[in-house]
């Protein structure tokens, strides 16, 4: 009996004061130090200055000087402004714009019916776990990692009129990179090599993330394999197929190292980024005239980056 009224005293005890403080101290602990403040500020200041600095103001900049005449001599004071001439110089007065044009409209073509489907084609087959799926994915993905002096070695060295490997083997004098028939055909190939192996990669991340629960209930209903993936996988996919159209479209724009290499987008490889080049930095020097190609590029540019960002911010609501 005497026990009892030490177990009720230890009952009647309350809890320590430092379990129950939830006062100012407590708030306090919780705020950020002054180094803490000044980190966070500093990664979000520093990427913001230089994506102003080197995407915005380049944009906005090439925008202004494409209703100018400046040719990158003189002060800026004495720049002429000229409306929409440059423009209706480009469309009207210009000869290797119609076959740039083509050509990135071919080359967008190339990539988004064969390079693509072949890309998504392997990672559906490296995404079964192959034996030596690995050394598949390193292999395939390489040609996207390899610098362009290497790319065009290699190419170089299959495309070559005297020592070249495919003249070799068919025994052919063809001249796959002088020829204005057929260069462009073989510079397609080596750009397809290249996107192949970064779409695959894509595709496969996005499989990955795909619910096995969704396979193996089309499974239980009957349905092969082919018609699960195009029917319940590939739609299931749908922020990764956006993605890769917006890849797609902007490679097929941007297109211009094999081609600057190979003879600075002449004689059959007439591409728009090409002709932005040879107008800005080449002997012409059309600082006006060469904003207005590119202002024309990051038009039809910013075209497919609105719908990326648009699928994405929908996505991210739902």
């Amino acid at each position: 009996m005497s026990d009892l009224p030490l177990i009720q005293a230890d009952r009647a005890v309350p809890p320590p004061a430092a379990t129950t403080t939830t006062g100012g101290r407590g708030r306090r602990l919780r705020l950020l130090s002054r180094t803490d403040r000044v980190v966070i500020t500093l990664m979000v200041v520093v990427p913001l200055l230089l994506v102003l600095g080197l995407v915005w103001l380049p944009a906005a900049a090439t925008v202004l000087l494409s209703g100018t005449n400046w040719d990158g001599i003189g002060p800026v004071g004495e720049i002429d402004w000229v409306g929409w001439k440059n423009y209706d110089d480009v469309v009207h007065n210009y000869p290797p714009f119609v076959p740039a044009v083509r050509h990135n409209l071919l080359w967008l073509a190339a990539l988004f019916v064969v390079a693509t489907p072949f890309g998504m084609f392997l990672a559906v087959l490296l995404d079964k776990e192959l034996r030596g799926s690995r050394f598949y994915q390193t292999a395939l993905y390489l040609p996207v990692v390899l610098s362009l002096a290497l790319v065009g070695f290699i190419w170089q060295l299959i495309y070559s009129r005297d020592q070249g490997l495919l003249n070799g083997v068919f025994g052919g004098q063809t001249d796959w990179y002088g020829d204005p028939d057929v260069n462009i055909w073989a510079l397609l190939v080596a750009a397809g090599w290249r996107h192949v192996g970064y779409i695959m990669l894509l595709y496969l991340a996005g499989l990955k993330g795909v619910d096995p629960t969704l396979r193996e209930a089309a499974a239980v209903d009957g349905s092969s394999e082919t018609s699960t993936f195009f029917r319940v996988v590939f739609p299931v996919m749908r922020p990764i197929n956006v993605i890769v159209l917006v890849v797609t479209v902007i490679e097929s724009l941007r297109a211009f190292d094999l081609v600057w290499v190979i003879n600075k987008g002449r004689n059959g490889l007439e591409l728009i980024s090409a002709l932005v080049t040879q107008n800005v930095v080449g002997e012409a020097s059309r600082i006006g005239f060469g904003s207005a190609l590119a202002t024309i590029m990051l038009a039809v540019s910013l075209v497919f980056i609105t719908i990326y960002l648009w699928t994405v911010m929908r996505e991210d609501k739902r």
